[in-house]
């Protein structure tokens, strides 16, 4: 029998592992979710989305941004907190997650065109109708997605919870 440690990390893959998994999982008849973050420090508002987007279908990728990724989107000097090997293990542990996978864009485009996964999620800070890829509140990839019959959901965030605010009461 494989270790626990194992089952977690061969949930970690490449592009063309993740288009494996996925092939075999839409054979299966399976619908596949993706969504896409830093999940910088997991906490309760993370947890709450990815386990609602999970239920969205039957298998959940998440794309996690490489810590030169995380970056560039200018979070701070700091971030990000951990390193995207150690951001990627705890993703990965989370049982209703199938699979992760790392992408160093500003964006996860390529990505999304590449997998085609069936439901795109983010949270409701976005908004699933926008067209306007220049504004704030559009999700990338949601175009591609809706061009071949896949959804676009977003996913209500927990009140008082985000990685900023844990980092600023962290420092008083």
């Amino acid at each position: 029998m494989a270790h626990r440690l194992d089952f977690v990390t061969d949930k970690i893959v490449d592009l063309k592992k993740a288009k494996h998994r996925m092939a075999v999982w839409r054979m299966r008849g399976d619908k596949i979710v993706f969504t896409n973050g830093c999940f910088d420090i997991l906490h309760k508002g993370h947890v709450t989305y990815l386990a609602e987007a999970a239920a969205l279908g039957n298998r959940l990728v998440v794309a996690l941004n490489t810590d030169a990724s995380v970056k560039r989107q200018g979070k701070g000097e700091d971030r990000p907190i951990n390193p995207e090997d150690a951001r990627g293990l705890v993703m990965a542990s989370l049982g209703f997650v199938d699979s992760v996978v790392y992408f160093d864009a500003d964006t996860p485009l390529d990505l999304i065109a590449d997998l085609q996964p069936d439901v795109l999620v983010k949270g409701a800070d976005y908004d699933p109708d926008e067209s306007d890829p220049v504004k704030k509140t559009y999700i990338v990839g949601s175009q591609e997605v809706k061009s071949y019959g896949g959804e676009v959901k977003v996913i209500d965030f927990v009140e008082g919870f985000s990685t900023t605010a844990i980092l600023a009461k962290s420092k008083g």
